[in-house]
């Protein structure tokens, strides 16, 4: 009997268990500022970061009304599997939080040449691939603070599923570049290393190794995590949420606040769990039982996204702000 192939699962499990329907793909402008195709004021513009892991293209939203020499938080969006910058943009409806708050947003895009699903390649760190993605996407960070007056010292980086894995473990491998960190429906690091053993943590069957983190770091640099999973999750286990969470507040002694459930409207409830050490947030649970494998308050009728939840798009940005601002404030 031949041995079974752990890729041929895994994408046979996404194409099961995902929204129906594959992201749509659109054409990149041309170089320059770009009038956004969804009606929003403010800039779309396209680049390329380059580096010797290849090439990622991606898109910046700035704002209306940046004046010369105006420094404005960054929001690092990482897409999920089957999608693309675009599509995420959609999805998630940051922008229109981006223009309302007046901070840039930047959707580093995975090259399908790299993964045929579009999915970040998280769990690829034996092999030196994970590593080589997150150079990029520094690289296309760094190359946005330089040419569009990003404020280097409010930078959080989000992300859903594969893009929420990635995001975390960008953190902890960049902790003083970001502020904040949020993942909605992903893998806390050290979960997995290879392809066979992503397969099982997205299932909920594999440990996570602990954090390793300085004293200095989590007085200091060490960002706050934000974890947003639902509780009907088939495609990644709810049990990754709960992980990450203890993860990050081992490592930094942290201690759990009591759950505080939240509704608005008729959304979904949510519980809320806040980890801290002193008075200083270390990381923020929100559990949505009712959500499945979707951008929690996303748009309606786009794929990967459930309208009925507690709107995750400004969950994260109250979350980042306030870690921009008094980083010993609460997430609720």
């Amino acid at each position: 009997m031949s041995k079974r192939n752990p890729l041929s699962a895994w994408t046979k499990l996404l194409k099961r268990t995902l929204v129906p329907g594959r992201a749509r793909r659109r054409p990149w402008a041309s170089a320059g500022l770009v009038r956004s195709r969804r009606n929003e004021e403010g800039d779309w513009i396209a680049g390329v970061a380059m580096g010797t892991a290849g090439a990622r293209r991606y898109r910046l939203y700035r704002p209306p009304g940046v004046a010369l020499g105006e420094k404005l938080p960054l929001l690092v969006m990482l897409h999920g599997c089957g999608q693309d910058a675009n599509a995420f943009a959609d999805s998630t409806r940051m922008n229109r939080i981006a223009r309302q708050h007046r901070f840039l947003v930047l959707y580093p895009e995975q090259d399908r040449l790299s993964n045929v699903q579009g999915c970040w390649n998280w769990y690829e760190t034996r092999n030196g691939r994970a590593r080589g993605e997150m150079t990029l996407i520094m690289k296309a960070i760094d190359q946005v603070c330089l040419l569009y007056g990003v404020d280097r010292e409010r930078i959080a980086v989000a992300g859903m599923s594969a893009g929420g894995s990635m995001a975390a473990l960008l953190a902890t491998h960049e902790p003083a570049r970001f502020k904040a960190v949020i993942m909605h429906s992903g893998i806390p690091p050290g979960t997995a290393s290879s392809t066979a053993s992503a397969f099982q943590a997205m299932r909920g069957h594999r440990g996570t190794a602990p954090l390793v983190v300085t004293h200095a770091q989590t007085t200091g640099s060490w960002p706050a995590l934000m974890v947003i999973h639902g509780g009907r999750d088939s495609v990644v286990a709810a049990s990754n949420g709960q992980a990450a969470v203890t993860m990050w507040a081992d490592a930094a002694h942290a201690t759990a606040g009591n759950s505080r459930s939240l509704q608005r409207g008729k959304r979904y409830p949510m519980s809320v769990t806040d980890f801290s050490k002193g008075r200083r947030l270390i990381a923020t649970f929100v559990e949505i039982r009712h959500l499945a494998h979707a951008w929690s308050g996303g748009a309606k009728g786009e794929p990967y996204s459930d309208a009925l939840g507690p709107d995750a798009s400004r969950l994260a940005w109250a979350f980042a702000s306030r870690q921009f601002g008094a980083g010993e404030q609460s997430a609720a």
